[in-house]
């Protein structure tokens, strides 16, 4: 367990394995924490190496009052410190919901940095306004949600727990800021990205099952998996199915 001081903020992450095995970082949904990939910390830390962490905002990290700290940018940036941190040039760079979402913005911006990708019950962001208008209106649903009735508010999912965080304004912020899409770079460059991506999306989770498809067509080198009877923390709702199929990708690299 370590900290990276980010301008003032304090970015927790956790990494485990072998110093020379291949490197994977996962970034969390919103609202989670570290806590949700620890059975995958488990099943991989003996043959990889795994960096987890706390988005700004969320768990053991910190969550500055400045609401104009939670953007897309600190965040793709505070990956790239931490494998900084751990002297990592190029990693495998993945994620769950919001997880997943920023590492298409890190993928954007730092594709020298990215070995492969993987990428759980997420979506790379839309193309039509109206689209993009629709989610940034749920996005503030949610933080007004959580300003009206505090933690409590938080849905109640395997991956999304009250007690993981200290301050429900680092949750507001981040999804008025880091959760909200500002343009169609994400979904734009998909045809661009030039490494192996896993993309897995739990058969219950319907939301997500279309932006499955569509990154299957369109991101050149790919390999989706619906997992059965899985819901949107398909990693909780089915672990031996979600590990043996990372743990294979990750050997294929």
């Amino acid at each position: 367990m370590a900290y990276i001081d980010r301008n003032g903020v304090n970015i927790y992450y956790d990494i485990q394995g072998p110093e020379d095995a291949l490197p994977i970082l996962l970034s969390h949904g919103h609202a989670a924490a570290t806590q949700m990939w620890a059975g995958q910390v488990e099943a991989i830390k003996q043959k990889f190496r795994i960096i987890t962490w706390d988005l700004r905002g969320h768990g053991r990290s910190d969550c500055p009052e400045d609401p104009t700290l939670y953007t897309v940018e600190h965040t793709v940036d505070d990956i790239a410190a931490i494998l900084d941190d751990c002297h990592i040039d190029k990693a495998v760079i993945g994620g769950h919901s919001l997880g997943g979402v920023m590492s298409f913005q890190f993928q954007l911006k730092y594709p020298q940095r990215v070995l492969a990708m993987s990428i759980l019950n997420s979506g790379p962001g839309f193309r039509r306004d109206t689209a993009r208008d629709k989610w940034n209106q749920g996005c503030e649903r949610t933080a007004s949600s959580l300003e009206r009735k505090g933690l409590s508010a938080l849905s109640k999912s395997e991956e999304v727990h009250a007690e993981w965080h200290s301050d429900v304004w680092g949750l507001i912020h981040s999804a008025r800021g880091i959760m909200t899409h500002e343009d169609s770079r994400m979904i734009d460059n998909l045809g661009n990205i030039d490494v192996p991506v896993l993309v897995l999306v739990g058969a219950l989770d319907e939301e997500f099952l279309g932006a499955g498809n569509y990154m299957e067509r369109k991101i050149p080198n790919v390999q989706k998996v619906i997992i059965e009877d899985a819901g949107h923390a398909a990693n909780l709702d089915q672990p031996t199915v979600f590990n043996k199929l990372l743990i294979d990708f990750l050997e294929q690299l």
